[in-house]
């Protein structure tokens, strides 16, 4: 047995790793191949930026392969089971008291976290604030600059 953490991805987030590796493997490293074969046959290599840039974006591709690879072998779906708490894998709607505006955001795990597409971490300071709790409780979040929630909702 492996000595790896286990890594907490959604459904979706397991598709999109797995969508995201295809494209690699099928798409990507066949084209970068065919470009450093082109710029090998443009003659002298110490001096062929092409060549460079190919190898690099090579290399970039097979450590974002090698990661998903690892990722998805040590993948563990999160399911949302109880809409009553928020928990990994809850969608929850929170109101920030300080500004009253409503923000959405999904709790994944650090893999899939984005926060810019409301897609937040459950290690972060918000998501380790508001889990355990329910609909109607206000929760004080202790980042750099403090502030408080209400949780309005949550689904899964």
């Amino acid at each position: 047995m492996s000595n790896q953490e286990e890594i907490k991805l959604t459904k979706e987030g397991i598709e999109k790793f797995q969508q995201e590796l295809r494209h690699l493997i099928d798409v990507e490293r066949p084209k970068v191949t065919r470009e450093i074969k082109e710029a090998k046959e443009q003659g002298d290599l110490s001096e062929n930026s092409d060549y460079d840039a190919a190898r690099t974006r090579q290399s970039e591709i097979e450590a974002r392969i090698a990661y998903l690879q690892n990722a998805l072998i040590h993948a563990t779906e999160i399911k949302a089971t109880d809409s009553s708490v928020v928990g990994l894998g809850s969608t929850v709607v929170v109101r920030m008291l300080d500004i009253d505006v409503e923000e959405t955001y999904k709790i994944v795990g650090p893999a899939e976290a984005d926060p810019e597409n409301g897609k937040i971490s459950n290690a972060c300071v918000l998501a380790t604030a508001i889990m355990g709790h329910k609909v109607g409780e206000r929760v004080h979040v202790k980042a750099s600059e403090p502030y408080d929630v209400e949780i309005v909702k949550i689904g899964k």
